[in-house]
This record gives C-alpha cells, sequence and structure tokens, in this order.
C-alpha cells in the first residue's frame, strides 16, 4: 500500500505514518518541514497555507491508494490538495472532529447529527467550521472515496496539546492533588494510535462517510484515568475528590484549568456520552487506559515535550488556585 499523509511528523500524523511503517506500507509525508521524519519515509516539502496551489508543487507528480490528512486550519487548504489529488489516489481520509454537530450535542448523538454550517473555499474561520468545511471539501473531491473521522478527544504519547501530559507531570510531582469528579464520571476518548489503525485498515477496505472516532462511554472514568496516573508515575500523590459545584465554584475552567474534566450536564453529554456504535461495528478497538497513560509517561519520561500550535494557550491549573480549591 501506498500512502501519502499531510502532515506526518506530529501527533495524529506521526501515530499514522508509525502505523503504515510498521504494517510495511509505502509512506509518503508532505508537510512545511520543521521536524523531523521517521526513517524509510519519503518527505515532500511544501506550504499548503501558500495561496493559491503554488504551496502544493511537490503533490503534482505521484499515485497513492490511501491520502490522510490531519489539516486544522483553513477548508481551503483541503480543498486545493483534494482536487490535486483526485485523480491519483484511491482514498482520502480527512481526520475531522466531533466538533462539526451543531450545539448543544445531546448524549448519544450519532452521525446522522445536525451539523454546522461551513463552506469547502473558506479561509480559517472557527475550529467546527474549519473541520466541517474541510470535510465538504474532501467529499466535493474525492465523492464516496472520502472517509470523514469524526474525532472526540485523542490522547496518547505526542500528544500536542498537553492533556495527559499535564495530569502526568502534576501528579508526579505528588502531595495532595485536586482532582474534579465524581471519581465515577465516564470519559471517552480515542489513542491516537488506535485512531491511527482503524483509519489506514478503514481506508485500505474502501469505507467512507463520516465517522465518530472515540471510545464508547465510560471506557474509563475520571477516577481510573488519575489512579493510572499515580500508579505509572510511583508518586506518592494523593487524590482529594472535589465535588463538581465546588470546583465550578471556585471560578476554574473544566477542559481547559482541569484538562478532560467537565461536569456532569451539557458538556458533558457532547464530549463524553456520544453513540460510537458505527465505528466499532466497523473494527474500533481501544486500548485500555493502562496502556495509553503509560505509554504517554514513558514518552515524557524520555524528553518528550506537547509541541503547543502558535496561539494556543498551555493548559492546566495554576498552583495557586488548585490551593484555594484544596483549601489551603
Amino acid at each position: 500500500m501506498r500512502l501519502l499523509v499531510l502532515g506526518g511528523t506530529e501527533f495524529v500524523g506521526r501515530a499514522v505514518t508509525e502505523e503504515a511503517l510498521a504494517r510495511g506500507w509505502q509512506v509518503t509525508v508532505f508537510n512545511r518541514g520543521r521536524h523531523g521524519v521517521p526513517d524509510g519515509v519519503e518527505a515532500l516539502r511544501g506550504d499548503r497555507a501558500a495561496a493559491g496551489e503554488g504551496g502544493l508543487a511537490a503533490l503534482e507528480r505521484g499515485t497513492w491508494d490511501v491520502v490522510v490528512d490531519t489539516w486544522s486550519g483553513a477548508p481551503s487548504a483541503v480543498r486545493d490538495a483534494a482536487r490535486l489529488l483526485a485523480g491519483r489516489a484511491g482514498s482520502y481520509a480527512y481526520v475531522s472532529s466531533r466538533s462539526v454537530y451543531s450545539w448543544p450535542q445531546a448524549a448519544g448523538l450519532t452521525e446522522d447529527g445536525p451539523l454546522v454550517d461551513a463552506s469547502p473555499d473558506a479561509g480559517e474561520v472557527e475550529y467546527a467550521q474549519d473541520k466541517r468545511g474541510g470535510e465538504l471539501a474532501a467529499v466535493a473531491a474525492f465523492g464516496e472515496r472520502a472517509l470523514l473521522v469524526r474525532a472526540g478527544l485523542i490522547l496518547g504519547p505526542y500528544e500536542n496539546i498537553g492533556r495527559l501530559p499535564w495530569w502526568l507531570g502534576r501528579i508526579a510531582r505528588g502531595g495532595p492533588v485536586a482532582a474534579p469528579g465524581p471519581r465515577d464520571l465516564p470519559l471517552q476518548y480515542v489513542d491516537a494510535r488506535d485512531l491511527a489503525g482503524w483509519t489506514l485498515d478503514a481506508a485500505a477496505r474502501g469505507l467512507g462517510g463520516p465517522y465518530d472516532m472515540v471510545s464508547p462511554s465510560g471506557h474509563t472514568t475520571m477516577g481510573e484515568l488519575l489512579e493510572t496516573c499515580v500508579r505509572v508515575t510511583g508518586s506518592d500523590a494523593e487524590l482529594r475528590w472535589i465535588a463538581p459545584d465546588a470546583v465550578l465554584a471556585a471560578g476554574i475552567e473544566p477542559w481547559t484549568e482541569l484538562p478532560v474534566w467537565l461536569p456532569p450536564g451539557e458538556s458533558h453529554d457532547a464530549l463524553h456520552r456520544s453513540d460510537v456504535s458505527k465505528a466499532a461495528s466497523a473494527g474500533l478497538r481501544c486500548r485500555p487506559v493502562t496502556e495509553t497513560v503509560a505509554d504517554t509517561w514513558e514518552w515524557l519520561r524520555l524528553g518528550g515535550q506537547p509541541r503547543l500550535r502558535p496561539g494556543r494557550a498551555a493548559v492546566g491549573l495554576a498552583p495557586e488556585k488548585e490551593a484555594l480549591l484544596l483549601g489551603g
């Protein structure tokens, strides 16, 4: 199999590249060349954010069985790449997001849910519109050969947002840790490596259309996630569970200051209670949370650091705010 990854060096793109190499596929990556690529990969250079198709010159020749695109910016960049490749690639897998669904997203939402309005010709706008516009661009060029991978929360080694790395770092420091409850709060996420494996399988099989890409709700819980962080780091951290109302009353922002966590209610229903039976029926298998946490910790222990995108604020709770929450 011949694979072209648009990106291919960070987080999901890297996971796709490494999974394809492990399968013995021929892998080409196209990016700006800011980060190194694994051995055995052909690297093409260009800037797809450049005006028009000038930045895509390196893609004007070549044929591939599968294209995987992880772009999160202007939909017009997906449009230009997909148009250029439509006659020379078998399928086009666009890594999208469950953010494309209109708000509010009810618990149990499936791929048939209402979508935000977007345009494949737009420049960079809001994240949800960017991703939906990218989907429309992929479908316009590839039709039924466009696979729309609507990811939820993504965790795992090489994470470039820093949610799980923040929890691991905080817990590794030890002492009392403000743990947002309830302890049995169900979570949904997907390990980037599971996303990568499923995407390559699905594209090779010729699947198309949208698939919500996240574990079943309750694959883990907030308690299991944080307790696994304690075990994996070998820390003496003491998790002190705090009721959701107390966290919110302290003025602490869910999701950003306390990564992964959302209090029970509308936002939690949207992010952690979706119906993913379609992807499961199509072969999605999710590794245990222990493996995701342990491998992420090993990556950090060996010097890995989240490479935040420009303009993205770091996540995590400031020590002084945690002290207040703990009553210190």
